[in-house]
C-alpha cells in the first residue's frame, strides 16, 4: 500500500519513526515533510497529505502534530477526505469499518512510537464494512457538494 505521511515540527520525530517502520513492513511511503524540528504550520502538511490521497497518489494518509486535532481539522476541509483522530485500537478499527477514514491523525504528545505502530497497523489492515455506513458517507459527500464549493472561506474573525 502507498502511504502519504506528513507532520509539523511537533510531530516530526514520530513521523520519522513511522516512516521508517512503514517502509520496513513493506509499504511505499510518500513523505511530504516536515523534514526537521524547526517551527512549521500544520495546515501545510495536512494539505499535502490530503491532496496526495484525494488525487490517488497514495492509498491512505497519516498526519502527526502535537495533539492530532489541528491536522484532523485541516485535512477534513478537502473534499473526499475523511481524517480521523483515533487514540486507541477500537477507535481506529471503527473509523475504518464505519467511516472509511482515509487519513489517520495522531498526537505525538500523547502517542508513543509502539502505540503509533499498532494504531497505524490497524488503520491499514481494516476494511470498510459498507452497507448502512455507505449511506451515511453519501450524505457527507452531499454536504461537501452543497456547502464546500460555492462559499468563500472566512477567517476566525469573519473576514476573508
Amino acid at each position: 500500500m502507498k502511504i502519504a505521511i506528513g507532520a509539523d515540527h511537533a510531530g516530526y520525530q514520530l513521523k520519522e519513526h513511522l516512516r521508517k517502520w512503514l517502509a520496513d513492513v513493506g509499504h511505499e511511503v510518500l513523505d511530504v515533510g516536515t523534514f526537521g524540528t524547526e517551527s512549521t504550520d500544520y495546515p501545510d502538511y495536512a494539505e499535502r497529505v490530503a491532496e496526495a490521497v484525494r488525487q490517488g497518489q497514495a492509498d491512505r494518509g497519516i498526519l502527526v502534530c502535537s495533539t492530532g486535532v489541528g491536522m484532523s481539522i485541516a485535512a477534513n476541509k478537502f473534499p473526499g477526505i475523511r481524517a480521523a483522530l483515533a487514540v486507541n485500537p477500537d477507535e481506529v478499527s471503527l473509523v475504518r469499518r464505519h467511516n472509511d477514514a482515509n487519513v489517520l491523525t495522531l498526537g505525538a504528545k500523547y502517542t508513543d512510537p509502539e502505540a503509533a505502530e499498532q494504531l497505524v497497523a490497524i488503520f491499514l489492515s481494516t476494511a470498510f464494512e459498507g452497507g448502512r455506513h455507505s449511506r451515511r458517507l453519501n450524505k457527507i459527500a452531499e454536504f461537501e457538494q452543497r456547502f464546500c464549493t460555492n462559499h468563500k472561506l472566512r477567517g476566525a474573525n469573519g473576514n476573508p
